[in-house]
């Protein structure tokens, strides 16, 4: 017979005058303690009795004490409930102080963190240059059906194990859609499927570093996860500069390991990698045995002029790892990314996704194989493309007109943020604040950097905000005064 509840009851022998006494006492005490949670209907009083053995007048009557004492609450029709009796307790505040407990317990890389909160403030502005997000336009009717159709081919096949590096059919359309958007040439056993770029990364940090040993370069300012998640596999960090240009090639020492950069559109600074910059990162990285990381993340949007290769394309010597997501492209809620793997580290990058999480949801990479085999992936990028092409364009105008004389956008050709030098000295941390004080959500690059930078300025996303509030919202910008007057 199936356990009444969850828990042992130990009750005295039949007859004994303890046996009420015994069941309201350690009722009362899993409901104090937790083990029955507030809102839980509890077994009817037969089903009680008939599973513990004792007679119904005395399931009644531990009920009924519970009742009188506010443990439980009936309610008409539907049964009897737990009661909220347990203190509410004010939830511990985040803080980076040493914890002892934690210094005991937890390895030296994890203590003091928390996690990342790029955008779950829960603020509301009313104009917001969040960046790193993508508008929520979407095809979503398209996406269900799709999902549908899936679920029921999941519903109708038969229990097996799937392949760790993802399914076949989505893998050749991950190759066929790259193969046409970046000219990235591979095969789909070339393709390992993730949840997203960030794990995309996290599983490449883990088959490259010896912990204490592998240096890894990166970008500053640069991406905070993919630094974490070097940081976390043990990594010696290089922080290297980052111009119009892109990554500062000729300051990397020969003793690294492993290059991450975001060659079609810096994160944050928005900037290309130049050809020249290009062909010396791939020189370097075949010359002194290094692996090359290449984040392509929102290279789909491009604002006009024909876009550089990518490294992976122009790679000859096996360096490159191509990263690629569908977070930006479709939405963030996803979290479907891809690698296109060298072939000497398909292999471990295969086990190490399969350790981590076994294989990606099943339903949604059938579901995205799909949408992008039938020419939806495509047709939405076309639309967001016109669309994110337009609010850049008024943003690079709003500023000229209204704040030209205080900041200078970098080159950007591609992608869905903006960043802008300050050509006049500030405190770019207190701008932020005032923005805010007027509902603009702004960031400053300097969030971005480990070091002093040469950069000081500003990041606006476009993703979460229409063409026609750009202008109104850096008029409103321009009314704070960048020495901090007003």
């Amino acid at each position: 017979m199936e356990p009444i509840l969850d828990f042992a009851i130990d009750l005295p022998e039949k007859g004994s005058r303890e046996l009420l006494r015994s069941l309201h006492r350690q009722l009362r005490a899993a409901i104090v303690d937790g083990r029955l949670q507030a809102g839980l209907r509890l077994p009817p009083t037969r089903a009680l009795a008939r599973g513990l053995g004792i007679s119904r007048n005395t399931a009644i009557a531990a009920y009924d004490m519970l009742l009188s004492e506010g443990y439980v609450e009936g309610r008409k029709g539907a049964g009897t409930f737990v009661a909220d009796v347990r203190p509410r307790l004010e939830p511990p505040k985040a803080s980076l102080r040493a914890d002892p407990v934690a210094d005991r317990r937890l390895a030296p890389t994890w203590r003091g963190w928390r996690p990342l909160a790029e955008t779950c403030s829960g603020e509301t502005y009313r104009y917001d240059f969040v960046a790193g997000m993508p508008d929520s336009e979407f095809p979503f009717d398209i996406w269900q059906r799709l999902s549908t159709r899936a679920s029921r081919l999941v519903a109708r096949s038969p229990v097996k194990e799937h392949d760790p590096a993802g399914e076949p059919p989505l893998r050749r359309a991950i190759a066929s859609h790259i193969s046409f958007v970046r000219a990235v040439a591979c095969q789909p056993d070339d393709i390992v499927v993730t949840a997203g770029a960030r794990q995309a990364i996290d599983l490449i940090a883990r088959i490259l570093v010896t912990p204490g040993e592998t240096e890894v370069a990166l970008e500053d300012p640069g991406y905070g996860p993919t630094r974490r998640s070097f940081v976390a596999a043990g990594a010696k960090i290089l922080s290297v500069p980052v111009d119009e240009e892109g990554l500062l090639v000729e300051r990397l020492p020969s003793s690294t390991r492993v290059i991450c950069v975001t060659p079609s559109h810096q994160f944050p600074l928005g900037v290309a990698m130049s050809a020249r910059r290009r062909a010396a990162l791939l020189d370097f990285a075949e010359s002194f045995g290094a692996v090359i990381v290449e984040d392509d993340y929102d290279s789909e949007f491009r604002h006009g002029g024909m876009p550089l290769d990518a490294l992976q394309t122009l790679d000859r010597s096996g360096s490159v790892f191509y990263v690629g997501t569908f977070s930006k492209s479709m939405f963030p809620a996803l979290r479907m990314g891809f690698v296109v793997v060298p072939e000497w580290a398909r292999y471990a990058l295969t086990l190490a996704k399969q350790m981590s999480d076994w294989h990606s949801p099943l339903i949604n990479q059938l579901a995205l194989a799909d949408f992008i085999a039938e020419g939806h992936l495509a047709r939405h990028v076309r639309k967001m493309r016109r669309v994110y092409s337009a609010r850049h364009e008024a943003l690079r105008a709003a500023l000229s007109s209204h704040i030209g004389d205080r900041l200078r956008p970098f080159r950007a050709h591609a992608g869905v943020h903006l960043a802008a030098e300050s050509t006049v000295p500030g405190d770019e941390q207190a701008i932020v604040a005032r923005a805010a004080t007027r509902r603009i959500r702004l960031e400053d690059i300097a969030r971005y950097a480990t070091r002093g930078i040469v950069q000081k300025g500003f990041v606006f996303g476009f993703g979460r905000i229409e063409a026609q509030d750009i202008e109104p919202a850096i008029a409103e910008l321009s009314g704070i005064d960048f020495d901090g007057r007003r």
